[in-house]
């Protein structure tokens, strides 16, 4: 197979199906790979130099701050703010949007608007374990000018033009979708490219893995339980094997590549869920539709909810088709 960069890959697909393309999307996407280099870059010398630990902060989600959660946030703050396609962002650790102005060479004000996990499972970092960005990407209406309203913010899944993830383990891997399929790309780090290594990515339509943290089991409702249940003591086959790494990113590369389900339900402590729906359950969301899979928060579909708020949190269930329908079915009898 002929070596293919991202880039050579967008340009392709923008060929056939964007003809009308300003280059501003290339610019975001080049600008977000730079600043997945630089974080993998510092990752892998964790342990290394002084990046390790947390920083003695505590951020919006009441978590505490990751010295290499602040340096991956202010990374692609940086590099969001430079490459000029964006009008407004934001991250998890910001609490509030992050808006925008065109800067100071009179360029066009960007027409983009992102969401991101600047570093998803950092509370694995001290361990090794993989972990990865998570970003969401919207585009502004066409007639949209000025500043960015709030409503402009606040859009379902459904809306997103891309959405993606790059994983940081013993290799680094971006998997995005703009809505037609799913690639993966893996960094080789002798050229300094990401290359084309997980073509028209699909989700196994059943999988014989789950992953939760069965830890919450008492703090889940009925119907959470019987859906764990139905995996790890099925009456009618064997069970799944659990598997449960706690970085969100990892969990749902595996599923992406093996199929099964990844489940995180509300419990009676948080009736709204834990996982960040804008630039966690969304973009995730978009990549398991597009690749065959399915995204929902028990009864809803994750894409067609509209959020109240940059850091609304949702229950998740996603991954293969067939393991999640058995959740929904479950969650249809609640009405």
């Amino acid at each position: 197979m002929p070596e293919i960069t991202v880039t050579e890959h967008l340009l392709s697909t923008q060929k056939t199906n964007s003809p009308h393309a300003t280059g501003q999307f290339t610019a975001l996407l080049h600008d977000l790979i730079v600043s997945a280099k630089i974080i993998s870059r510092n990752v892998k010398q964790a342990g290394l130099v002084d990046i390790l630990g947390g920083t003695g902060e505590v951020n919006v989600q009441g978590e505490r701050v990751q010295k290499l959660d602040e340096f991956a946030n202010n990374v692609l703050i940086y590099r969001m703010r430079a490459c000029g396609a964006v009008c407004a962002l934001g991250s998890e650790e910001l609490a509030e949007p992050l808006l925008l102005s065109p800067g100071m060479e009179n360029r066009e004000r960007g027409r983009y608007l992102i969401f991101f996990d600047p570093l998803d499972g950092s509370s694995n970092i001290d361990v090794n374990v993989s972990i990865g960005t998570i970003f969401s990407i919207y585009r502004r209406a066409e007639d949209a000018r000025g500043e960015v309203r709030k409503e402009e913010l606040l859009r379902p899944g459904l809306e997103q033009v891309a959405a993606g993830y790059f994983v940081y383990g013993p290799s680094t891997m971006l998997v995005y979708s703009t809505g037609q399929g799913v690639n993966g790309f893996t960094l080789d780090p002798s050229i300094g490219e990401f290359l084309l290594s997980h073509p028209d990515m699909r989700i196994p339509e059943t999988g014989s893995i789950y992953s939760v943290n069965s830890a919450y089991y008492a703090h889940w409702d009925e119907y959470a339980r019987e859906a764990v249940d139905t995996f790890a003591r099925p009456a009618d086959h064997e069970p799944h094997s659990l598997r449960y790494v706690g970085s969100l990113v990892a969990d749902f590369h595996r599923t992406m590549l093996y199929g099964g389900i990844f489940l995180y339900p509300a419990e009676d402590r948080r009736p709204q869920g834990k996982l960040r729906l804008m630039y966690e359950a969304a973009p995730l969301a978009l990549l398991a539709e597009q690749a065959g899979g399915l995204a929902i928060d028990g009864a809803c579909r994750i894409l067609e909810k509209k959020p109240e708020a940059i850091h609304d949190r949702t229950p998740l269930f996603i991954g293969s088709a067939r393991d999640v329908e058995k959740v929904a079915a479950i969650y249809r009898r609640r009405g």
